[in-house]
Protein backbone atom coordinates (compact mmCIF):
# COMPACT_ATOMS: atom_id res chain seq x y z
CA UNK A 1 0.00 0.00 0.00
CA UNK A 2 1.33 3.43 -0.99
CA UNK A 3 0.14 6.49 -0.15
CA UNK A 4 1.72 10.16 -1.14
CA UNK A 5 1.14 13.16 1.24
CA UNK A 6 2.54 16.34 1.24
CA UNK A 7 2.90 18.60 4.36
CA UNK A 8 2.97 22.79 3.73
CA UNK A 9 4.15 24.58 6.39
CA UNK A 10 2.50 28.02 7.36
CA UNK A 11 4.38 30.80 7.84
CA UNK A 12 4.03 32.98 11.26
CA UNK A 13 4.72 35.76 12.42
CA UNK A 14 8.27 36.70 13.49
CA UNK A 15 9.13 33.25 12.60
CA UNK A 16 10.56 32.52 9.19
CA UNK A 17 8.27 30.51 6.59
CA UNK A 18 9.18 26.61 6.85
CA UNK A 19 8.81 23.96 3.98
CA UNK A 20 7.90 20.48 4.31
CA UNK A 21 8.03 18.03 1.37
CA UNK A 22 7.63 14.31 2.58
CA UNK A 23 6.98 11.71 0.42
CA UNK A 24 5.74 8.43 2.62
CA UNK A 25 4.73 4.74 2.25
CA UNK A 26 3.26 2.57 4.18
CA UNK A 27 3.03 -1.06 4.45
CA UNK A 28 0.90 -3.52 5.94
CA UNK A 29 2.91 -4.42 9.02
CA UNK A 30 1.97 -0.62 10.34
CA UNK A 31 -1.66 -2.06 11.17
CA UNK A 32 0.05 -4.84 14.27
CA UNK A 33 1.46 -1.98 15.69
CA UNK A 34 -1.79 -0.02 16.49
CA UNK A 35 -3.76 0.31 20.01
CA UNK A 36 -6.71 1.61 21.24
CA UNK A 37 -6.22 4.60 23.41
CA UNK A 38 -10.34 5.41 24.18
CA UNK A 39 -10.98 4.34 27.03
CA UNK A 40 -8.60 3.59 30.17
CA UNK A 41 -4.92 3.93 30.83
CA UNK A 42 -2.49 2.48 28.17
CA UNK A 43 1.05 0.93 28.94
CA UNK A 44 3.50 3.34 27.14
CA UNK A 45 4.53 1.69 23.78
CA UNK A 46 8.68 1.44 23.93
CA UNK A 47 10.16 3.16 20.70
CA UNK A 48 13.24 3.65 20.26
CA UNK A 49 14.38 7.04 18.12
CA UNK A 50 17.83 7.23 16.98
CA UNK A 51 20.37 10.53 16.80
CA UNK A 52 19.79 11.43 13.24
CA UNK A 53 23.10 12.01 11.40
CA UNK A 54 24.89 14.23 9.41
CA UNK A 55 26.43 13.75 5.42
CA UNK A 56 29.22 11.61 7.46
CA UNK A 57 27.22 9.38 9.69
CA UNK A 58 28.24 11.55 12.36
CA UNK A 59 25.48 12.49 15.00
CA UNK A 60 25.21 16.20 14.64
CA UNK A 61 23.89 18.99 17.26
CA UNK A 62 21.02 19.19 15.33
CA UNK A 63 20.43 15.90 14.44
CA UNK A 64 20.46 15.35 18.54
CA UNK A 65 17.60 18.13 18.64
CA UNK A 66 15.46 16.72 16.25
CA UNK A 67 15.40 13.28 17.77
CA UNK A 68 14.97 15.12 21.22
CA UNK A 69 11.84 16.66 20.20
CA UNK A 70 10.47 13.72 18.22
CA UNK A 71 11.08 11.74 21.85
CA UNK A 72 9.50 14.40 24.03
CA UNK A 73 6.58 14.87 22.04
CA UNK A 74 5.80 11.20 21.65
CA UNK A 75 6.86 10.64 25.36
CA UNK A 76 4.21 13.71 26.33
CA UNK A 77 1.64 11.60 24.97
CA UNK A 78 1.77 9.20 27.78
CA UNK A 79 1.19 6.39 24.47
CA UNK A 80 4.96 5.89 23.84
CA UNK A 81 7.90 5.24 26.40
CA UNK A 82 11.44 6.09 23.89
CA UNK A 83 14.19 4.18 25.00
CA UNK A 84 18.15 6.08 26.87
CA UNK A 85 19.90 5.77 23.34
CA UNK A 86 22.83 5.04 25.84
CA UNK A 87 21.39 1.71 25.19
CA UNK A 88 21.23 1.29 21.73
CA UNK A 89 24.02 -0.81 20.02
CA UNK A 90 25.21 0.29 16.66
CA UNK A 91 22.66 1.87 15.87
CA UNK A 92 22.61 2.47 11.65
CA UNK A 93 24.76 5.33 10.75
CA UNK A 94 22.01 6.62 7.89
CA UNK A 95 18.90 5.78 7.11
CA UNK A 96 19.59 3.41 3.90
CA UNK A 97 21.00 1.44 6.12
CA UNK A 98 19.27 -1.63 7.34
CA UNK A 99 19.31 -1.98 10.97
CA UNK A 100 20.53 -5.35 12.72
CA UNK A 101 17.34 -5.77 14.24
CA UNK A 102 19.34 -8.66 17.06
CA UNK A 103 20.13 -5.06 18.47
CA UNK A 104 16.77 -3.79 19.28
CA UNK A 105 14.75 -6.84 19.88
CA UNK A 106 16.68 -7.29 23.45
CA UNK A 107 15.24 -3.85 24.30
CA UNK A 108 11.75 -4.54 23.67
CA UNK A 109 11.03 -1.85 21.29
CA UNK A 110 8.58 -2.14 18.88
CA UNK A 111 9.66 1.05 16.33
CA UNK A 112 12.93 2.10 15.06
CA UNK A 113 13.20 5.49 13.90
CA UNK A 114 16.11 5.73 11.93
CA UNK A 115 17.40 9.25 10.45
CA UNK A 116 19.58 11.61 8.86
CA UNK A 117 19.66 15.88 8.82
CA UNK A 118 22.55 17.07 6.43
CA UNK A 119 22.85 20.62 5.50
CA UNK A 120 22.04 21.83 2.08
CA UNK A 121 22.12 24.95 -0.23
CA UNK A 122 20.49 28.16 1.09
CA UNK A 123 20.94 27.50 4.43
CA UNK A 124 18.34 24.89 4.50
CA UNK A 125 18.65 21.37 6.19
CA UNK A 126 17.89 18.03 4.31
CA UNK A 127 16.19 15.50 6.88
CA UNK A 128 15.38 11.86 5.93
CA UNK A 129 13.63 9.34 8.09
CA UNK A 130 12.80 5.47 8.08
CA UNK A 131 10.89 3.98 10.69
CA UNK A 132 11.30 0.19 11.25
CA UNK A 133 8.36 -2.38 12.85
CA UNK A 134 11.39 -4.01 14.71
CA UNK A 135 9.04 -7.50 15.53
CA UNK A 136 8.70 -8.10 11.31
CA UNK A 137 11.97 -6.50 10.44
CA UNK A 138 9.74 -4.61 7.68
CA UNK A 139 9.68 -0.16 6.88
CA UNK A 140 6.63 1.01 7.94
CA UNK A 141 7.47 4.75 6.75
CA UNK A 142 9.95 6.86 4.98
CA UNK A 143 10.07 10.28 4.26
CA UNK A 144 12.53 13.40 3.39
CA UNK A 145 12.10 16.61 3.31
CA UNK A 146 13.73 20.44 4.16
CA UNK A 147 13.60 22.92 6.45
CA UNK A 148 15.33 26.12 6.98
CA UNK A 149 17.06 26.93 10.46
CA UNK A 150 14.05 28.49 12.50
CA UNK A 151 11.86 25.29 11.24
CA UNK A 152 13.86 22.54 12.84
CA UNK A 153 11.18 22.39 16.00
CA UNK A 154 8.44 21.98 13.29
CA UNK A 155 9.83 19.20 11.13
CA UNK A 156 10.40 17.30 14.17
CA UNK A 157 7.03 18.35 15.38
CA UNK A 158 5.59 16.82 12.10
CA UNK A 159 8.07 13.83 12.01
CA UNK A 160 5.99 12.74 15.95
CA UNK A 161 2.96 13.74 14.35
CA UNK A 162 3.32 10.46 11.59
CA UNK A 163 5.00 8.35 14.39
CA UNK A 164 2.08 8.87 16.41
CA UNK A 165 -0.61 8.21 13.31
CA UNK A 166 1.14 5.47 12.59
CA UNK A 167 1.01 3.89 15.95
CA UNK A 168 -2.29 4.80 16.96
CA UNK A 169 -4.18 5.23 13.93
CA UNK A 170 -5.59 8.82 15.32
CA UNK A 171 -4.35 12.08 14.15
CA UNK A 172 -1.24 13.26 15.00
CA UNK A 173 -1.15 17.10 17.11
CA UNK A 174 2.36 17.80 17.92
CA UNK A 175 2.47 19.87 15.05
CA UNK A 176 0.32 22.65 16.82
CA UNK A 177 -0.09 25.88 18.58
CA UNK A 178 -1.49 27.74 21.25
CA UNK A 179 -2.81 30.79 22.19
CA UNK A 180 -3.48 32.11 25.56
CA UNK A 181 -3.57 34.94 27.89
CA UNK A 182 -0.24 35.68 29.14
CA UNK A 183 -0.55 37.62 33.16
CA UNK A 184 1.86 39.37 34.79
CA UNK A 185 2.19 42.08 37.89
CA UNK A 186 0.01 42.37 40.91
CA UNK A 187 -3.41 41.37 40.85
CA UNK A 188 -4.59 45.15 41.26
CA UNK A 189 -2.61 45.89 38.03
CA UNK A 190 -2.62 42.71 36.26
CA UNK A 191 -1.05 42.89 32.76
CA UNK A 192 -2.87 40.42 30.31
CA UNK A 193 -1.76 40.40 26.69
CA UNK A 194 -1.99 37.95 24.22
CA UNK A 195 0.83 34.82 23.31
CA UNK A 196 0.89 32.40 21.11
CA UNK A 197 3.53 28.84 21.21
CA UNK A 198 4.23 25.69 20.32
CA UNK A 199 2.11 22.93 22.02
CA UNK A 200 5.45 21.94 23.95
CA UNK A 201 5.44 25.83 25.42
CA UNK A 202 8.76 26.37 22.68
CA UNK A 203 8.38 29.37 20.08
CA UNK A 204 6.59 31.60 22.47
CA UNK A 205 6.02 34.95 21.10
CA UNK A 206 3.52 37.79 22.54
CA UNK A 207 1.33 39.22 20.19
CA UNK A 208 -0.58 42.55 22.04
CA UNK A 209 1.58 45.07 24.01
CA UNK A 210 -0.68 45.16 26.89
CA UNK A 211 -2.30 48.34 26.71
CA UNK A 212 -5.48 47.25 26.57
CA UNK A 213 -6.89 44.04 28.63
CA UNK A 214 -7.46 41.05 26.24
CA UNK A 215 -9.42 37.80 27.07
CA UNK A 216 -10.56 34.76 25.60
CA UNK A 217 -8.66 33.86 22.60
CA UNK A 218 -9.80 31.72 19.90
CA UNK A 219 -8.36 30.40 16.86
CA UNK A 220 -10.30 30.22 13.41
CA UNK A 221 -10.74 26.49 11.69
CA UNK A 222 -7.55 27.63 9.21
CA UNK A 223 -5.64 28.96 12.06
CA UNK A 224 -4.72 31.67 10.32
CA UNK A 225 -6.49 34.10 12.34
CA UNK A 226 -7.59 34.47 16.31
CA UNK A 227 -10.82 35.81 17.75
CA UNK A 228 -10.58 37.74 21.12
CA UNK A 229 -11.78 40.33 23.41
CA UNK A 230 -10.14 43.27 23.52
CA UNK A 231 -11.45 45.61 26.65
CA UNK A 232 -11.15 49.66 25.61
CA UNK A 233 -11.96 51.97 27.85
CA UNK A 234 -14.16 49.02 29.89
CA UNK A 235 -15.88 48.60 26.52
CA UNK A 236 -15.35 44.98 24.96
CA UNK A 237 -14.76 44.91 21.01
CA UNK A 238 -14.13 41.72 19.36
CA UNK A 239 -10.60 41.96 17.14
CA UNK A 240 -9.36 39.78 14.53
CA UNK A 241 -5.79 39.04 14.78
CA UNK A 242 -4.10 37.95 11.61
CA UNK A 243 -1.46 35.50 13.11
CA UNK A 244 0.89 35.72 9.48
CA UNK A 245 1.24 39.36 9.21
CA UNK A 246 0.19 40.73 13.03
CA UNK A 247 -2.71 42.94 11.55
CA UNK A 248 -5.48 43.19 13.74
CA UNK A 249 -9.17 44.50 12.61
CA UNK A 250 -12.30 45.34 14.91
CA UNK A 251 -15.08 43.74 14.11
CA UNK A 252 -17.32 45.77 16.30
CA UNK A 253 -18.19 46.94 19.97
CA UNK A 254 -20.43 44.77 22.69
CA UNK A 255 -20.87 46.74 25.51
CA UNK A 256 -23.33 43.73 26.58
CA UNK A 257 -20.88 40.91 25.27
CA UNK A 258 -20.56 38.14 28.62
CA UNK A 259 -18.30 35.80 27.00
CA UNK A 260 -15.66 35.21 24.27
CA UNK A 261 -16.60 34.73 20.16
CA UNK A 262 -15.71 31.38 18.59
CA UNK A 263 -15.69 30.53 15.14
CA UNK A 264 -18.24 28.27 13.31
CA UNK A 265 -16.67 25.09 12.10
CA UNK A 266 -17.24 27.10 8.54
CA UNK A 267 -15.31 30.06 9.50
CA UNK A 268 -17.89 32.61 8.23
CA UNK A 269 -19.28 33.11 11.41
CA UNK A 270 -19.03 33.98 15.14
CA UNK A 271 -21.51 33.05 17.75
CA UNK A 272 -21.19 34.74 20.90
CA UNK A 273 -23.39 35.89 24.22
CA UNK A 274 -24.77 39.47 24.75
CA UNK A 275 -26.74 40.68 27.53
CA UNK A 276 -29.78 43.51 26.47
CA UNK A 277 -32.42 44.64 28.63
CA UNK A 278 -31.79 42.28 31.13
CA UNK A 279 -31.42 39.23 29.38
CA UNK A 280 -28.56 37.46 27.97
CA UNK A 281 -28.69 35.17 24.87
CA UNK A 282 -26.68 33.65 22.18
CA UNK A 283 -26.47 35.76 19.01
CA UNK A 284 -24.28 34.66 15.36
CA UNK A 285 -22.35 37.20 13.51
CA UNK A 286 -21.91 37.09 9.88
CA UNK A 287 -18.20 37.87 9.41
CA UNK A 288 -19.13 39.08 5.53
CA UNK A 289 -21.42 41.35 6.60
CA UNK A 290 -21.13 41.52 10.32
CA UNK A 291 -24.92 41.37 10.49
CA UNK A 292 -26.37 39.56 14.22
CA UNK A 293 -28.54 36.84 14.34
CA UNK A 294 -30.55 36.10 18.03
CA UNK A 295 -30.43 32.76 18.78
CA UNK A 296 -32.49 32.30 21.83
CA UNK A 297 -35.11 33.75 23.69
CA UNK A 298 -35.17 33.74 27.42
CA UNK A 299 -35.53 35.24 30.06
CA UNK A 300 -32.48 33.71 31.62
CA UNK A 301 -28.98 33.56 31.04
CA UNK A 302 -27.70 31.81 28.31
CA UNK A 303 -24.17 31.86 27.48
CA UNK A 304 -21.04 30.08 26.78
CA UNK A 305 -21.90 28.45 23.09
CA UNK A 306 -19.78 26.52 21.10
CA UNK A 307 -20.61 24.75 17.76
CA UNK A 308 -20.49 20.65 17.25
CA UNK A 309 -17.66 19.92 14.01
CA UNK A 310 -20.36 19.40 11.52
CA UNK A 311 -22.02 23.41 12.70
CA UNK A 312 -25.46 21.61 12.82
CA UNK A 313 -25.39 22.13 16.84
CA UNK A 314 -24.48 24.15 19.72
CA UNK A 315 -23.66 23.53 23.06
CA UNK A 316 -24.31 26.41 25.54
CA UNK A 317 -24.70 26.70 29.52
CA UNK A 318 -27.55 28.76 30.95
CA UNK A 319 -29.99 29.11 34.03
CA UNK A 320 -33.38 28.52 32.57
CA UNK A 321 -34.03 25.53 34.94
CA UNK A 322 -32.85 27.00 37.79
CA UNK A 323 -29.05 26.36 37.93
CA UNK A 324 -26.33 26.84 35.72
CA UNK A 325 -26.58 23.29 33.44
CA UNK A 326 -24.91 22.62 30.06
CA UNK A 327 -27.70 22.46 26.88
CA UNK A 328 -27.60 21.58 23.61
CA UNK A 329 -30.16 23.31 20.55
CA UNK A 330 -29.90 22.78 16.45
CA UNK A 331 -28.04 25.58 15.22
CA UNK A 332 -30.97 27.75 13.83
CA UNK A 333 -32.30 27.76 17.99
CA UNK A 334 -34.80 25.19 17.62
CA UNK A 335 -35.16 22.09 19.76
CA UNK A 336 -32.94 23.34 22.76
CA UNK A 337 -32.33 20.40 25.03
CA UNK A 338 -30.89 19.72 28.84
CA UNK A 339 -28.19 17.14 28.62
CA UNK A 340 -26.34 18.16 32.24
CA UNK A 341 -27.98 16.40 35.57
CA UNK A 342 -25.62 15.36 37.74
CA UNK A 343 -24.82 17.33 41.06
CA UNK A 344 -23.06 20.82 40.47
CA UNK A 345 -22.89 23.67 38.28
CA UNK A 346 -21.27 23.74 34.26
CA UNK A 347 -20.23 25.80 32.30
CA UNK A 348 -17.30 26.43 29.14
CA UNK A 349 -18.75 23.51 27.19
CA UNK A 350 -16.51 22.89 24.30
CA UNK A 351 -17.76 19.96 21.46
CA UNK A 352 -14.73 17.98 21.11
CA UNK A 353 -13.63 18.20 17.10
CA UNK A 354 -14.29 13.91 17.11
CA UNK A 355 -17.79 15.28 17.60
CA UNK A 356 -18.45 11.98 20.55
CA UNK A 357 -18.29 14.35 23.75
CA UNK A 358 -18.24 17.67 25.36
CA UNK A 359 -15.24 19.25 27.33
CA UNK A 360 -16.87 21.71 30.63
CA UNK A 361 -16.03 23.35 34.02
CA UNK A 362 -17.86 22.00 36.56
CA UNK A 363 -18.16 23.65 40.72
CA UNK A 364 -19.74 21.20 42.85
CA UNK A 365 -18.52 20.21 46.38
CA UNK A 366 -16.32 23.74 46.86
CA UNK A 367 -13.81 22.49 43.74
CA UNK A 368 -14.04 22.90 40.40
CA UNK A 369 -13.28 20.57 37.93
CA UNK A 370 -12.17 19.92 34.07
CA UNK A 371 -14.69 16.92 32.99
CA UNK A 372 -16.38 15.52 29.71
CA UNK A 373 -20.36 13.63 29.15
CA UNK A 374 -21.10 12.45 26.03
CA UNK A 375 -23.48 14.88 23.53
CA UNK A 376 -26.66 13.10 25.44
CA UNK A 377 -25.24 13.84 29.11
CA UNK A 378 -24.81 10.31 30.07
CA UNK A 379 -21.23 9.10 30.49
CA UNK A 380 -19.88 11.76 32.56
CA UNK A 381 -16.46 11.92 33.68
CA UNK A 382 -14.36 14.76 35.68
CA UNK A 383 -10.71 14.75 34.92
CA UNK A 384 -8.87 17.29 36.35
CA UNK A 385 -9.92 19.46 39.75
CA UNK A 386 -8.24 22.16 41.76
CA UNK A 387 -8.97 26.03 43.49
CA UNK A 388 -9.76 26.97 40.12
CA UNK A 389 -9.78 24.89 37.17
CA UNK A 390 -11.21 26.60 34.13
CA UNK A 391 -11.43 26.57 30.21
CA UNK A 392 -11.00 23.42 28.64
CA UNK A 393 -9.96 22.97 24.73
CA UNK A 394 -9.63 20.70 22.35
CA UNK A 395 -6.24 18.84 20.63
CA UNK A 396 -7.49 18.65 16.95
CA UNK A 397 -7.64 14.72 17.44
CA UNK A 398 -10.02 15.28 20.30
CA UNK A 399 -7.72 12.89 22.53
CA UNK A 400 -6.07 15.60 24.47
CA UNK A 401 -7.18 18.79 26.84
CA UNK A 402 -5.68 21.94 27.72
CA UNK A 403 -7.19 23.45 30.42
CA UNK A 404 -5.70 26.40 33.13
CA UNK A 405 -5.41 26.10 36.78
CA UNK A 406 -5.34 29.11 39.65
CA UNK A 407 -4.05 28.41 42.96
CA UNK A 408 -5.50 30.12 45.83
CA UNK A 409 -4.68 33.39 47.38
CA UNK A 410 -2.67 33.61 50.61
CA UNK A 411 -4.18 36.10 53.73
CA UNK A 412 -1.39 38.55 52.33
CA UNK A 413 -2.81 39.00 48.70
CA UNK A 414 0.21 36.61 46.95
CA UNK A 415 -0.50 33.65 45.64
CA UNK A 416 -3.08 33.04 42.74
CA UNK A 417 -0.13 31.57 40.12
CA UNK A 418 -1.77 30.79 37.09
CA UNK A 419 -1.04 27.84 34.85
CA UNK A 420 -1.96 25.98 31.97
CA UNK A 421 -1.79 22.08 31.93
CA UNK A 422 -3.29 19.20 29.85
CA UNK A 423 -4.26 15.94 30.42
CA UNK A 424 -5.61 12.99 28.38
CA UNK A 425 -9.41 11.89 27.70
CA UNK A 426 -8.81 9.12 30.07
CA UNK A 427 -7.55 11.16 33.01
CA UNK A 428 -4.38 10.29 33.04
CA UNK A 429 -1.14 12.24 32.12
CA UNK A 430 -1.77 15.64 33.44
CA UNK A 431 1.24 18.13 32.35
CA UNK A 432 2.11 21.67 33.14
CA UNK A 433 3.30 23.48 29.77
CA UNK A 434 5.59 25.93 30.98
CA UNK A 435 5.42 29.30 30.28
CA UNK A 436 7.59 32.57 30.69
CA UNK A 437 4.78 34.14 33.14
CA UNK A 438 1.75 33.26 34.19
CA UNK A 439 -1.08 31.75 31.78
CA UNK A 440 -4.86 31.08 31.05
CA UNK A 441 -7.36 30.72 28.66
CA UNK A 442 -5.73 28.26 26.16
CA UNK A 443 -6.99 27.88 22.70
CA UNK A 444 -5.60 24.84 20.88
CA UNK A 445 -5.12 25.12 17.08
CA UNK A 446 -6.30 22.77 14.65
CA UNK A 447 -3.99 20.71 13.19
CA UNK A 448 -1.33 23.32 11.07
CA UNK A 449 -0.29 21.41 7.96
Amino acid sequence: MHRLIVFRALGFIFLSTVFLFLSLFSTPSNAQLQFNITDGQVAPTPIAIANFTDENGKISETGKQIAQIISSDLESSGLFKPVDTAAFIAPPAAPTVRPNFANWTPLGVKGLLVGSAQFGEGGKTLVEFVLWDVVTGEPIASAEGEADRNGIRRIAHQIADFVYEEFTGDIGYFDTRVVYVAESGSQSRRLKRLAIMDQDGHNHQYLTSGADLVLTPRFSPTANEIAYLNYFNDEPNVYLFEIATGRTERLGSFPGMTFAPRFAPSGDKLIMSLAESGMTDIYEMDMRTQAINRLTHSASIDTSPSYSPDGKQIVFNSDRGGSQQLYVMDADGDNVRRVSFNQGRYATPVWSPRGDIIAFTKMANGQFYIGVMKVDGTGERLLAKGFLVEGPTWAPNGRVLMYFKQQPFEADGSGGDTHVYRIDITGFNEKRIITPSDASDPAWSPALR
